[in-house]
């Protein structure tokens, strides 16, 4: 059974910065494609960052890009992400998620494309 568990959220103000991470277990870490995805109330879900645990490529909503940066310890089956110069945009619900990379060499953005979710931490960003 895979379990996700999402950890590190909390508040800062605007310019800071905050680290997410995500334990994961119940499967193969690094045959899957994980990444971070955010919701805000009355928003669809949308994602922040991917990447390929197996092979480490990564991709970013252009609005976190030189802002965030996702990594992933395989030892440790852990996804992390670096969350630095924060803007108030960037207050939402943060979860983890995960699916079978398959054939995949590089891990999509969008939600529909993953099946397992962590429960999210949240992020609130001031001004």
């Amino acid at each position: 059974q895979v379990q996700l568990v999402e950890s590190g959220g909390g508040s800062a103000q605007t310019g800071g910065s905050l680290r997410l991470s995500c334990r994961a277990s119940g499967y193969a870490y690094s045959a899957y494609c994980i990444g971070w995805f955010r919701q805000t109330p009355g928003k669809e879900r949308e994602g922040v960052a991917t990447i390929l645990a197996g092979g480490g490529r990564t991709d970013y909503a252009d609005s976190v890009k030189g802002r965030f940066t996702i990594s992933h310890d395989n030892a440790k089956s852990t996804l992390y992400l670096q969350m630095n110069n924060l803007k108030p945009e960037d207050t939402a619900m943060y979860y983890c998620a995960a699916d079978l990379a398959n054939w995949r060499t590089m891990c999509p953005l969008g939600r529909l494309s993953y099946n397992y979710w962590g429960q999210g931490t949240q992020v609130t960003v001031s001004s």
